[in-house]
């Protein structure tokens, strides 16, 4: 649900009113119930410290502080524009009961060794990592907007240096999970290796029947358990748009994806 706030933002209503996101109207990224599906890998019970990569207007991170009241969360961000966004959602008072356990970080998750921990992504600093990388080819066409060609066009070695920087600020065993197009399998499992274990694949399915239109990969740091492909999620029914019941409960923060 959506409220008007000005010409170029939109205050975006999710979880059934327990939060909300200032976005932007016709340019960057918006967000939607991608986001909400990953922010549902997160065990309710968590209780640690989680980051959300690439967190644009905060929706994964809201979303995880809205089902998990112990957990907290690091949203970082390097887009200047989108940094804008994610202060106006943490300053919104519809926000005020989550706000506090949230942290808003500009960093370049792609950064290295010193200049990686000089930016505040330390070595072993994390519980969970949630990312939802950018995931068109970038052989397709981009799009005229800047903003959103960066936040969706996936840039060659994007996924492996998300990757590694996540499994350096990840504490031993630490969790993982991200979001991603199927055809970026291959990419994500060599990425992977040798630094994650125990993977968990979902795919999601708009309707039974179809193909796959993305895949939800939950990992843990240096497990060496086997790759396990789990159920799927199918979104909608045979017709109309309405989300099936699980569906509808994962993007309404009321049930874990891996519940």
């Amino acid at each position: 649900m959506a409220e008007d706030t000005t010409e170029n933002d939109s205050k975006d209503i999710f979880h059934r009113g327990r939060f909300c996101l200032i976005q932007p109207r016709r340019c960057g990224h918006r967000s939607g119930i991608d986001a909400m599906i990953l922010a549902a890998c997160l065990p309710h019970d968590f209780a640690g410290l989680a980051a959300d990569f690439g967190a644009g207007s905060g929706a994964v991170g809201l979303a995880a502080l809205s089902r998990c009241p112990q957990a907290r969360l690091m949203l970082v961000e390097n887009s200047a524009f989108m940094l804008a966004y994610a202060r106006k959602t943490l300053g919104d008072p519809h926000n005020a009961a989550l706000a506090g356990r949230a942290r808003l970080l500009a960093a370049d998750i792609g950064l290295k060794g010193a200049a990686r921990a000089a930016a505040g992504l330390s070595d072993n600093i994390f519980d969970f990592v949630l990312m939802n990388p950018p995931f068109n080819d970038r052989r397709g066409r981009a799009s005229p907007d800047n903003e959103k060609a960066r936040a969706h066009i996936l840039q060659e070695g994007l996924l492996e240096s998300w990757l590694r920087t996540a499994a350096v600020t990840l504490r031993p065993q630490g969790g993982l999970a991200l979001i991603a197009r199927p055809q970026w399998l291959n990419d994500i499992l060599a990425a992977c290796c040798g630094r994650f274990g125990a993977l968990q694949i979902v795919p999601v399915y708009p309707r039974a029947g179809q193909a796959a239109i993305r895949l939800i990969v939950r990992a843990i740091r240096g497990s060496r358990a086997a790759l396990q492909f789990m159920p799927p999620l199918v979104l909608h029914g045979a017709a109309g748009h309405d989300f099936l019941p699980r569906a509808d409960a994962l993007n309404n923060g009321r049930q874990g994806l891996f519940d």
